[in-house]
């Protein structure tokens, strides 16, 4: 079994609107509303690969209601606990014509200490036997940004593999606590490293400065791929993987997607080159669908023999 975990669980209304300009009345040509937040659209896709899996998180109000409801109907496990305070709602706008998309987020309930001591129960129940834990998203009010750090350390000590996609304070204290993967995307990984990546070099490096503060592994995603520094059998991997271009229908939640793919055939004991290959194809077979964490495995495994894997060397540091 896997987990994940949501604290900032929303309800995504998603918006298809052609030619979408700011201060201009639109009419949407397609909208549908689903349960949201990093770890259920990892979640979600860890359904569609078929791992079995349960998400955990908080869940308030009607929207807590509507979230619980939403994973249910699609078969996903799940078992939140039920907060004081209203879940958010996110809205994602998608212009099909230029592939821009623009998300407006609200900043989610106000967490109770108490409601954060039952979550903190919750999980070291749920994750008994678990092979993977996942913490990912943003925190919403009342959570220290210490708290994925404290998580992660709890379950190092039970020896449950533990990965991190977060952003900001909350990510830099994660790493530090040593998790088994952190996948921050470009943005996320040049605000932990302190500068931005500006070529292949930059991003390499980076793979290094990241893994340097903690992280046993890193994966950055981005919209073309994943650049990875993936330890195995005491052998340092260094890759950079590429899909192949697509005519992309919405690219919210394709890293999420990616994380998925990694994590599933990692658990499947796949070699280092064929999960990030995977984890591509995944991540790229989400784009054309709309909606995050939905794609069909089939074309993932079309698409996987178009992925190209490329093995990186370390960058010389200057004297």
């Amino acid at each position: 079994m896997i987990v994940t975990v949501t604290l900032n669980a929303a309800m995504d209304r998603t918006l298809s609107v052609p030619n979408f300009q700011l201060g201009q009345r639109h009419r949407a040509s397609l909208g549908f509303a689903s349960a949201g937040g990093k770890g259920i659209n990892v979640a979600r896709a860890l359904k569609h690969i078929g791992v079995p899996v349960v998400c955990t998180g908080f869940a308030g109000g009607r929207n807590g209601t509507q979230i619980v409801e939403d994973l249910t109907s699609d078969g996903i496990l799940n078992d939140f606990v039920r907060i004081r305070g209203e879940s958010r709602t996110s809205v994602a706008v998608l212009d099909p014509i230029s592939n821009a998309y623009t998300e407006i987020n609200e900043w989610g309930p106000d967490v109770a200490g108490d409601e954060l001591e039952m979550l903190r129960e919750k999980l070291a129940y749920l994750t008994q036997g678990a092979s993977f834990v996942v913490f990912a998203g943003s925190l919403p009010r009342g959570v220290d940004a210490e708290f994925y750090a404290e998580m992660i350390r709890e379950a190092n000590r039970r020896h449950v593999l533990t990965v991190i996609d977060a952003e900001g304070e909350a990510l830099r204290l994660a790493v530090e606590a040593e998790p088994y993967l952190v996948s921050p995307n470009v943005r996320e990984a040049e605000a932990l490293v302190g500068h931005e990546f500006n070529d292949d070099d930059d991003l390499t490096n980076g793979l290094d400065e990241i893994a340097a503060l903690g992280a046993r592994n890193v994966l950055i995603t981005l919209e073309t791929g994943c650049y990875a520094l993936l330890r195995d059998d005491r052998e340092e991997h260094r890759v950079r993987a590429l899909a192949p271009r697509l005519e992309a229908v919405s690219r919210v939640g394709a890293g999420d997607t990616l994380l998925a793919g990694f994590i599933a055939a990692r658990e499947a004991g796949r070699s280092v080159e064929e999960a990030v290959r995977s984890a591509v194809a995944a991540g790229a077979a989400s784009v054309v669908e709309a909606g995050p964490g939905r794609f069909d495995p089939r074309e993932a495994s079309r698409l996987s023999s178009l992925v190209t894997v490329e093995r990186l060397e370390p960058v010389a540091q200057d004297a």
